[in-house]
């Protein structure tokens, strides 16, 4: 009895120290690279960086100041700041990257720490995550130097000091606008370091950096554009799924849960931006009007009528936006097809006219010219009827720069016609070549006829 109570006791210590050393190592720190990657080789991003230096040399500005998210993400899986995310590829929260022109330096400055890994009331599910203290962060991410957030007041006053030049990106063209302190302005991550830099440094001087990161951006290289012919593909496909739901009866909410499910299927992580399901007397209206109810967009569809779809994903932090518009009977109208064939031939001859060393206002006068005089009040106003796409649905951009290629943006000539009560929408994703142009999305059917042969098929 003695010595199967001594093998029980043994037993149960044993078991007790196994599972203090899993516990042990469960509760062990966590490395940045145990969770996260670069979505391409370090060495895109440096090129990237190289890239800005050139054209901030060329404005005679001194130091890029680019900040990230707070990095929390209210359940959602996070996604960084564009401009953060294409010059170092890193979800870094609280972060600041620098790069300075005239020294040739790039400095990122970090949380020593990541917070959202510390709770010393819960030391085992928050084990602690070094981010600045990281020595590995600086060897992977092809950013040498790497110093705590701490740091960035002295450095930047030792540069200010100095008389060199520091410039942000100002969401738009032109000169910085005063930073907004009305009720209910909400301050993104930029506008919280521009004012942290102007009430700390009084007389400084911030330049608008954003055209500089326009000409950049916009020039997509081959690894982007891997990721977003990925995502226009991945579009196409809910969309074709979706079609084949689109009957009177069905509620556009409904749709949008076929589509966004589709979407997760094919591995995409999230939208870019809501999905745009829209049909009868909601597809009079833009975006913005009907989200502004609450309820607004979960009308019940019904035959007769027409849906418009204006919807993306996003594929390894790229984007698409890609629109079509079906008839909710399976067949259009006369009228519906007269209208929708005139708004193709618009967006044909845009696209068609599409080739390196024009410009959007060129791509303009080709749409003025192509779309019938009594017609032209119902068409949507704009540069082209289009917007470059990237990192978001709205790509920075300079609308006066020649086409070069590499470059990917929309082309989507809106038809509202109140008076009739019909809408029509395509919306198609190009990319310049050298000798013209690609259509992304050229295997998702557009005419009325392949749209009603769509919603039918297997």
């Amino acid at each position: 009895m003695k010595i199967s109570l001594f093998i029980k006791h043994q037993t149960i210590c044993c078991l007790m120290l196994l599972s203090l050393n899993v516990f042990s190592q469960s509760a062990m720190e966590q490395h940045y690279f145990e969770w996260a990657q670069l979505p391409f080789p370090k060495e895109e991003f440096e090129l990237r960086r190289q890239k800005i230096m050139q054209q901030l040399s060329l404005e005679k500005l001194d130091i890029l100041l680019i900040p990230s998210k707070d990095g929390f993400s209210d359940g959602e899986t996070f996604r960084q700041m564009d401009d953060f995310q294409y010059f170092t590829g890193l979800e870094l929260p609280n972060s600041i990257l620098a790069i300075n022109i005239p020294d040739n330096e790039v400095v990122l400055f970090a949380p020593d720490r990541d917070p959202r890994f510390e709770n010393a009331s819960r030391s085992n599910d928050f084990p602690g995550r070094p981010l600045a203290d990281d020595p590995q962060l600086a060897e992977l991410s092809g950013i040498s130097n790497i110093q705590s957030i701490d740091r960035l007041d002295n450095y930047i006053s030792t540069h200010w000091q100095e008389g060199k030049t520091f410039c942000i990106n100002g969401g738009q063209i032109g000169k910085l606008q005063p930073i907004n302190h009305n009720y209910f302005f909400s301050w993104d991550a930029t506008s919280s370091m521009r004012f942290h830099l102007e009430r700390t440094f009084p007389s400084i001087l911030l330049h608008n950096a954003y055209l500089p990161l326009a000409s950049v951006r916009m020039v997509k290289s081959p690894r982007e554009l891997d990721a977003m012919k990925k995502a226009a593909d991945i579009t196409i496909q809910g969309i074709k799924t979706t079609a084949k739901y689109i009957r009177a009866g069905v509620d556009e909410r409904s749709l949008e849960g076929v589509l966004e499910g589709e979407f997760k299927k094919q591995g995409s992580p999230r939208l870019p931006f809501a999905s745009i399901i829209k049909s009868g007397p909601n597809s009079l209206w833009p975006w913005r009007i009907l989200a502004s109810h609450y309820n607004r967009r979960n009308r019940v569809m019904q035959n007769g009528e027409l849906v418009i779809f204006d919807v993306g994903c996003e594929y390894n932090y790229y984007v698409s936006d890609i629109g079509r518009t079906f008839p909710v009977s399976g067949k259009f109208t006369d009228e519906q097809k007269r209208i929708l064939k005139m708004e193709l031939a618009i967006a044909d001859s845009i696209i068609q006219a599409i080739r390196p060393g024009i410009t959007f206002a060129d791509l303009k006068k080709v749409a003025d010219r192509v779309i019938p005089a009594n017609e032209k009040k119902y068409m949507q106003v704009g540069l082209h009827f289009g917007h470059h796409l990237g990192l978001s649905s709205g790509d920075p951009s300079d609308p006066g720069a020649s086409l070069e290629p590499g470059m990917v943006f929309t082309v989507e000539p809106w038809y509202y016609n109140h008076d009739k009560e019909i809408a029509v929408f395509t919306e198609d994703e190009i990319l310049v070549t050298v000798t013209g142009f690609e259509l992304l999305t050229k295997s998702l059917p557009r005419t009325p006829e392949a749209l009603e042969e769509m919603m039918i098929s297997n």
